[in-house]
């Protein structure tokens, strides 16, 4: 391309940048939309036959009532050029009375300066376009200058004509009565229809709000209602959650079944090494059966997950504390913040669980650990700061799958299976949120969970 030229971009990207502009303007949600959907073509239609009404009907009838005033006041000149001598114009004013006019000729006078014309007025056109086909004189006229009367002038020989008449002869004045209604049955369509998608956008919300919560594991009460749609919908959502509950109660089993059969090969072996001489041997082994427990019971944690659990409103503060408490018996100093309501519905265990990870995690690699929780309108955040070596952001994400266990200090989870964040990663999805690492204040690291609460 030469310097100077100026590059267009295709028409498919023109429009896709339109329908994106266009995107962020519209209302986001179903209700809005809906309303959308019926008032957009309610108000074309109505602006529609608004134009057609006022450009055909109004417009003709106006110019047809202007002809016909026109039409009566050149009759005026022509009688009063006929009767020179009637000097008192008693004619023309027996005439204009029968008209319906009060018609006066000015002697002498001449007519006032033109005004400005109306921005918009289908009279001022019609009645000046007529006088000047009809009449063919210097006229004046004023449309606007009083509410109910129509003043007209005409330059006559030796003085002027002016012509008051009611704005009713020569203007479709009671046209308004069709705006009204056309306004009013709009407003009444509209009022029907906001009544009306109210009740059909209430089982989709009802639906949305049951699936919601049965993913964050509170359980409510739905019975489908609504369209056959949004019943079918219903149905299916009820299905599949039975699925999934018969699915995890399948799991569930299977977990405490493995569980059972595992610990007591590892009680016997304990109790074998117990019978044993305590050599230095068998103290390898020991620690060895010990180590093998505890990865089991992290693998088992993980599988498990926080099922069968049910949500209830939990004392954030207490749980908080009891966290603290713990990590200040093993010898790790902790400050705790808390701000807002201390009410929040949680699976109490899992988000126990979840915390506890989360300060293990600190307290193995830092000194100093530091909570924060802050509960404010829908949203729960709480922060796990510590003044350990931290992790590169480039694989803060990489910590959260399960068995990895990086090469840095800060991250070989000494003694550990690599299951605690990707444990607390899971309960944090699991209650609708998610979990966050950044640099902490402290110098480490900052894990952050947001949950809705």
């Amino acid at each position: 391309m030469r310097s100077g030229s100026i590059i267009l971009a295709p028409p498919n990207q023109l429009y896709g940048r339109f329908a994106r502009w266009l995107g962020s303007l519209m209302p986001k949600g179903l209700y809005a939309r809906s309303l959308i959907i019926i008032i957009a073509p309610v108000v074309l239609l109505q602006s529609v036959i608004a134009y057609v009404f006022m450009e055909r009907h109004w417009q003709l009838v106006t110019k047809r009532l202007s002809a016909a005033v026109t039409a009566d006041i050149a009759a005026l000149i022509e009688v009063y050029e006929t009767y020179p001598q009637d000097k008192n114009s008693e004619t023309l004013g027996r005439i204009g009375d029968r008209l319906g006019f009060d018609v006066d000729v000015l002697q002498g006078a001449d007519l006032p300066p033109p005004g400005p014309k109306p921005f918009f007025s289908i009279l001022d056109e019609a009645l000046s376009d007529e006088i000047k086909r009809q009449i063919a004189r210097p006229f004046w006229i004023d449309t606007v200058g009083r509410s109910n009367l129509i003043e007209i002038r005409v330059k006559l020989d030796g003085g002027v004509m002016r012509v008051m008449a009611r704005r009713s002869q020569a203007y479709a004045s009671n046209s308004h009565i069709f705006l009204v209604w056309m306004g009013g049955s709009s407003l009444v369509l509209l009022g029907v229809a906001i009544l009306f998608l109210r009740n059909q956008i209430r089982p989709i919300l009802s639906l949305a709000e049951a699936a919601e919560s049965f993913g964050k594991g509170r359980e409510i009460e739905y019975r489908p209602r609504g369209a056959r749609e949004v019943r079918q919908a219903g149905y299916a959502f009820i299905e599949m959650k039975r699925r999934v509950e018969r699915a995890m109660d399948q799991r569930t089993t299977m977990l405490n079944g493995v569980s059972h059969d595992l610990r007591t090969i590892l009680t016997r072996f304990r109790l074998s090494l117990a019978l044993l001489e305590q050599t230095p041997e068998v103290e390898d082994l020991k620690r060895d059966v010990d180590e093998m427990s505890r990865m089991l019971e992290g693998y088992l944690a993980f599988a498990r997950g926080d099922s069968g659990e049910q949500a209830v409103q939990t004392d954030l503060r207490a749980l908080l504390s009891e966290l603290r408490s713990d990590a200040e018996r093993q010898g790790y100093p902790v400050t705790l913040d808390a701000v807002g309501d201390p009410a929040v519905t949680v699976r109490p265990d899992a988000f126990r669980r979840l915390l506890f990870n989360l300060v293990s995690n600190a307290a193995r690699h830092g000194e100093r650990i530091a909570l924060s929780a802050h509960h404010e309108a829908r949203w729960l955040t709480v922060h796990v700061d510590d003044d350990g070596p931290g992790i590169p952001p480039e694989m803060r994400q990489e910590v959260f799958k399960p068995f990895v266990r990086l090469d840095e200090a800060r991250n070989q989870d000494e003694g550990g299976s690599g299951l605690g964040l990707a444990i607390a990663r899971d309960i944090a999805r699991s209650h609708g949120g998610d979990i966050a690492l950044n640099d902490s204040p402290l110098g480490g690291l900052r894990a952050t969970v947001r949950l809705p609460a």
